[in-house]
């Protein structure tokens, strides 16, 4: 009978391509995977790893065992999930996460109404900019994702996963106090063609939405520093270093050194949970979605 987790360890590999990144998805040393594949390899008779340069790829038995491994481990969870509905008890780990601002400005209210409503829930959160959040799911290392699409660019989402909104989070530009345009009350982006940008790094979603967003109105953005923490970049605003832009979520403290204008025509990012569809049912899935949703609410 095949061993339910050298399939997960097999699937895991197919997942990240790699020994060690499937045993970091797997929270064990990379040779944990090595044995695990080893008897698995013996329990079917077949090799189903081929080495590859320095590293590894599945043989075509590999392949093919992977397919059902996934479909099985599909199967398990839709199982567990089914369980815990029918039980209706919040209880087990869940592992949430989020990109920066959304775990700060949501995740300690929503985890401490998760521990003080349901004590027999064991959760684990972590950072993940949005696209790997995503993938984190999709992989089955992450049983939830807060993650976002700005208004003009949503965020590319895969079949196979279940979504509820969080909120709408309103977006501004930081900019130094002595700024010509920080007594405005609204501004536009067409204002600051002339200035330099703080951004995010580059390849992130919302670096991405930022270069867009710029040039659709014809403005090349002059970038002069790279930050991944919001606070961060509005250190380097308060300098009198450029200028950024400054989503409300999780932002406060503002320094006292910088002011934030609303643009003109609202920009905005739409901040939301997703999960697998196939553990919709699951009460602890259902809980993290309300306790998020309650502190959203109260973060709006």
């Amino acid at each position: 009978m095949l061993n339910l987790e050298r399939l997960r360890t097999l699937d895991a590999l197919a997942r990240h391509g790699s020994v060690s990144g499937a045993a970091e998805g797997l929270h064990i040393t990379t040779s944990a995977v090595s044995q695990q594949m080893a008897k698995l390899e013996r329990e079917v008779g077949q090799r189903l790893l081929a080495k590859n340069g320095r590293g590894v790829r599945l043989t075509d038995a590999g392949r093919l065992l992977a397919e059902h491994a996934a479909r099985i481990l599909s199967q398990v969870e839709l199982a567990q999930s089914d369980l815990e509905a029918q039980r209706g008890q919040v209880v087990g780990e869940l592992r949430l996460v989020a990109f920066p601002t959304a775990l700060r400005g949501l995740f300690p209210a929503a985890l401490a109404a998760l521990r003080d409503d349901h004590p027999a829930l064991r959760v684990r959160s972590r950072e993940l900019e949005p696209e790997e959040g995503v993938n984190a799911v999709l992989r089955g290392d992450a049983d939830l994702a807060v993650v976002l699409d700005w208004y003009n660019k949503p965020l590319p989402m895969p079949d196979g996963l279940a979504k509820a909104p969080l909120l709408d989070d309103p977006v501004e530009i930081a900019m130094p106090a002595g700024h010509p345009l920080a007594g405005r009350d609204d501004v536009d982006l067409d204002d600051f063609g002339e200035d330099e940008w703080v951004v995010w790094p580059e390849g992130e979603f919302c670096h991405e939405w930022l270069l867009y967003t710029l040039r659709s109105k014809g403005i090349e953005p002059r970038i002069a520093h790279r930050a991944e923490e919001h606070h961060t970049q509005l250190a380097l605003v308060e300098a009198g270093l450029g200028v950024c832009v400054a989503p409300r979520l999780g932002r406060d403290p503002m320094p006292a050194g910088v002011r934030a204008v609303p643009v003109r025509h609202r920009v905005h990012r739409y901040v939301y949970a997703v999960w697998r569809a196939d553990a919709d049912r699951r009460p602890s899935i259902r809980a993290a979605v309300e306790a998020l949703q309650e502190a959203a609410e109260k973060a709006g």
